[in-house]
């Protein structure tokens, strides 16, 4: 039935992964998760990619999947939270996607992830909320300009999110495809 990918964008933490596996069950669609299948293509995690090579080779990595999979159809994106910073990547997950930015408070993001340590530090020199400040900051103009639509998912639920988001998806693919 789709002709379009649906594409979560935002910080770690603001619910890509939990919402877009409610989403991609809701509207049918596949749900594909970049970095686990950059971790397939590398054969480590990505603190190990992070650590053994640098973040720039993680970004080519990252830059491979995007192309990968923004040109297949029927897909739920869930991207990774540094997507945006290459204009190239943003441009493909555009191309054939709606873009969906979720956002949350910063309280909410460190409790939801604070405790992760599967995440490599992104600065490695902040405390935690210190980083996800500064992290946040520097990433806002290219969250917002990338996304579509924004959904705050500090002040909704999982499934009220996914129901919102949903709603949206369903909108702009009748609007879209006429």
């Amino acid at each position: 039935m789709s002709t379009m990918n649906l594409v979560l964008i935002g910080y770690r933490g603001t619910g890509k992964s939990t919402i877009g596996k409610l989403l991609a069950e809701e509207l049918q669609l596949r749900f594909v998760s970049l970095d686990h299948e950059i971790e397939v293509r590398a054969g480590m995690s990505i603190p190990e990619i992070v650590d053994q090579e640098s973040w720039e080779d993680f970004r080519d990595l990252e830059e491979e999947v995007v192309g990968k999979f923004a040109s297949r159809d029927g897909l739920l994106l869930d991207t990774g939270g540094g997507v945006v910073t290459r204009e190239k990547n943003i441009g493909r997950l555009r191309r054939n996607g709606v873009v969906i930015l979720l956002e949350s408070t910063v309280e909410d993001i460190v409790l939801r992830i604070g405790s992760d340590d599967e995440r490599p530090s992104l600065t490695g020199t902040q405390n935690f909320t210190e980083e996800v400040e500064q992290v946040l900051s520097s990433r806002e103009a290219l969250y917002r300009s990338a996304a579509d639509f924004t959904i705050n998912t500090s002040d909704r639920s999982p499934e009220e999110a996914t129901l919102d988001i949903a709603a949206i998806f369903r909108e702009e693919l009748r609007s879209r495809t006429g």
